[in-house]
């Protein structure tokens, strides 16, 4: 399992360990990424994603994963988080119809 945002696509970053001496040495930094569940109001099921807990209040900050989807771009997505956007704008595409 990679350890990379399902919803913002925020990945590890490679930077420099840096000593006293200022000896650089490699190190990566990792997400902060946990484990959670989120409701999506408009097609009535929960989702276990695996985010950022930046992405996480940024979740919250929009009101939710429905409008947290339908305002982030397709390529920024896992295929997951990609494949319920589009099932979220096909089912309010039938709800505006009918």
């Amino acid at each position: 399992m990679s350890r990379r945002c399902e919803l913002t696509g925020t990945n590890r970053q490679i930077g420099h360990k840096v000593s006293h001496s200022n000896i650089k040495t490699k190190r990566e930094f990792q997400p902060n990424l946990v484990n959670v569940t989120l409701a999506s109001d408009a097609l009535g099921q929960s989702y276990k994603l695996r985010i950022t807990a930046a992405a996480l209040r940024s979740v919250d900050h929009r009101g939710g994963l429905d409008q947290f989807l339908l305002k982030a771009s397709e390529a920024e997505l896992s295929t997951r988080a990609a494949k319920i956007r589009r099932d979220l704008k096909k089912k309010l595409a039938e709800t505006a119809a009918a």
